[in-house]
């Protein structure tokens, strides 16, 4: 939990700038012609909304002259059936653009969660050593609604905003450059404001997202071992830490939000200032006879159709840094550097008899540091292989060896004296069945548990392995046995999770089998069941057992005892003993330890 923690309290790396936004824009390449579609839409329908006001003044100007005498109601009559038309285009255009830009964000969030499940499976497990579980999740959901929400309404509402803005502008000048200017300076410090706002802003935006990840991770990791944390009484550090990245995340979003916030009080003060002074600037033209009242009228739907631009650019730059900061996460995570490309192994292994080969293996999780260094041993055929030693000795180091989970820094393992670095790593995993301490089921039936990824497997072939590591009677006895779904309603102990990992292993057709301290979690009696079964179902297979317990391993055909990366002694259980050596000592000890 410690190590977890300090990585999460780790210091944190500069701000995301809007450069990665850049690899969003890569991204979303196949869909730019469905993008532009919807951008040409939004912006002709903010240009139909632009025109509009030059009609309404038109219109006020016939009503104000037919006070005087009598109303030309077919003028007035035919330039609302204009204006009509040119809003239900609008409101069209507006329509089809929503659903072009929501069917696009769906599909490019789609397509970005499953880059990201395969980027996953892609990556080696030194990255997973150095990043929570929880940080990585909130990539995959967090970050990509936030670039999903982006792309399906901040786009559209910026190229809409820009249109609107420059159209109005354009429109102001035509009708009356002395009332655009007026409208024009009494807005013009809403741009300085906005800079200035974005410019403070950017680096908390970053820092929400970079907490939100943080607190994420602290959360999974302490709830996946909150009785670990009971037992050891670590409410109170956990409690400390999660304070800390939470007073963190608390201060980047409220100033974040907060900043944000005031965009639009502000653009709404400058809004309604900006109708002030058309209205007076209006009047004065008016009385000298500059301008019509119909003038007026549509400059005060101009000054909206300004200054309301200015409040929704304002929205999608807030919205932006929110995006830019997701963006640099998620594509951080798709740029990472993967395991090596094989498609051109094809060495393809049919019959493998098991036999298994280290030769002057040398390895360490940094270059600082070596753990194991110039390991050499022969496995032959069907043998049993225990391995044994102290706490960091490299036992568990040497199956992520095998299981080419990390690659040797020298030296090479052989599999049937093919060295397993010339196959795939697929074609490894499928030559071993293995069996980890820390048991892994998913919401699915029983029986779907125990054959997994298995093609072909038969009941009889599941009730068979499960009677032999003694789960049958208890399968049978569950509500609806094999067909159960192990879900939060139903309870399994430590041990039965334990069996059902070490049955999913059997039911596996592979010529090697791991065993990572796979009875730790059971009683003895049960212990001695799995003993008595896994001796019989992995005949003919060589299997490789890590274990502490020293007297479960007495019928290992080979014993390898471990120290600081190196073998420090070979032979049978008896052979060992003899000797008085290392193992002889360690076993002896566990006895002592007992009495």
């Amino acid at each position: 939990m410690a190590k977890q923690t300090d990585k999460q309290l780790a210091p944190e790396r500069p701000a995301t700038d809007f450069s990665s936004l850049k690899d969003l824009l890569a991204f979303c390449k196949p869909y730019y012609p469905l993008i532009i579609i919807s951008l040409v839409l939004a912006m002709a329908g903010a240009i139909f909304s632009i025109v509009a006001p030059d009609l309404l003044s038109q219109m006020t100007d016939l009503i104000t002259e037919g006070l005087m005498a009598s109303i030309n109601l077919d003028a007035v009559v035919r330039i609302g059936l204009l204006l009509v038309l040119l809003y239900g285009l609008s409101f069209l255009f507006n329509f089809v653009e929503g659903f072009i830009m929501a069917t696009v964000t769906q599909r490019v969030s789609k397509k970005l969660r499953k880059d990201i499940s395969k980027k996953i499976n892609r990556l080696p497990l030194r990255y997973f050593d150095s990043t929570t579980t929880g940080d990585v999740l909130s990539r995959v959901t967090n970050d990509v609604d936030i670039l999903g929400q982006t792309l399906n309404q901040s786009l559209s509402t910026l190229v809409t905003a820009v249109t609107m803005f420059i159209g109005s502008l354009i429109m102001m000048f035509y009708t009356n450059w002395v009332m655009a200017l007026s409208a024009i300076l009494s807005t013009f410090i809403g741009f300085g404001l906005m800079t200035f706002i974005i410019s403070k802003s950017q680096g908390y935006f970053a820092e929400q997202q970079r907490s939100l990840g943080q607190l994420n991770g602290h959360i999974e990791e302490i709830y996946t071992g909150h009785d670990v944390v009971k037992a050891y009484n670590g409410e109170q550090i956990a409690k400390k830490d999660f304070d800390e990245i939470n007073t963190r995340l608390y201060d980047s979003a409220w100033k974040s939000q907060f900043i944000s916030g005031l965009m639009m009080p502000l653009m709404m003060f400058i809004g309604n200032f900006g109708y002030v002074v058309v209205c007076l600037v209006g009047a004065v033209l008016t009385m000298n006879g500059s301008i019509s009242f119909g003038v007026i009228v549509a400059f005060m739907l101009y000054v909206r159709l300004f200054t309301q631009p200015l409040q929704q650019m304002a929205q999608a730059a807030t919205s932006l840094q929110s995006t830019a900061a997701a963006s640099g996460r998620v594509f951080e995570f798709l740029t990472e550097d993967e395991l090596e490309a094989e498609d051109d192994k094809l060495i393809n292994m049919d019959q493998v008899k098991g036999k298994v080969d280290f030769q002057h293996v040398a390895f360490g999780y940094t270059e600082e540091k070596t753990i194991i260094k110039d390991f050499n041993i022969s496995i032959e055929a069907g043998q049993k292989v225990a391995i044994v030693g102290p706490t960091g000795a490299g036992k568990t180091t040497l199956i992520n060896l095998l299981m080419r989970f990390y690659e040797v820094s020298s030296g090479a393992i052989l599999i049937d004296d093919v060295p397993i670095r010339k196959l795939t790593r697929e074609q490894v995993h499928d030559l071993f069945s293995m069996v980890l301490q820390d048991t892994w089921l998913f919401e699915g039936t029983v029986r779907d548990n125990i054959v997994y990824t298995q093609e072909g497997v038969t009941d009889e072939r599941v009730k068979e392995v499960c009677q032999a590591v003694g789960l049958h009677h208890f399968i049978e006895a569950m509500p609806e046995g094999y067909d159960t779904v192990l879900d939060d309603t139903v309870t399994l102990s430590t041990g039965q999770k334990q069996l059902m990992t070490i049955a999913r292993a059997m039911i596996k057709i592979a010529p090697l089998v791991i065993l990572d301290e796979a009875t730790s979690s059971v009683d003895t009696r049960t212990e001695v069941l799995i003993q008595q079964a896994m001796d019989k179902l992995t005949e003919n297979k060589t299997s490789f057992v890590i274990a502490h317990r020293l007297s479960t391993i007495k019928n290992a055909d080979l014993i390898l005892v471990m120290k600081d990366g190196d073998v420090m002694e070979t032979g049978t259980h008896q052979e060992l003993l003899d000797k008085q050596g290392f193992y002889a000592d360690l076993y002896n000890s566990q006895f002592e330890d007992v009495s």
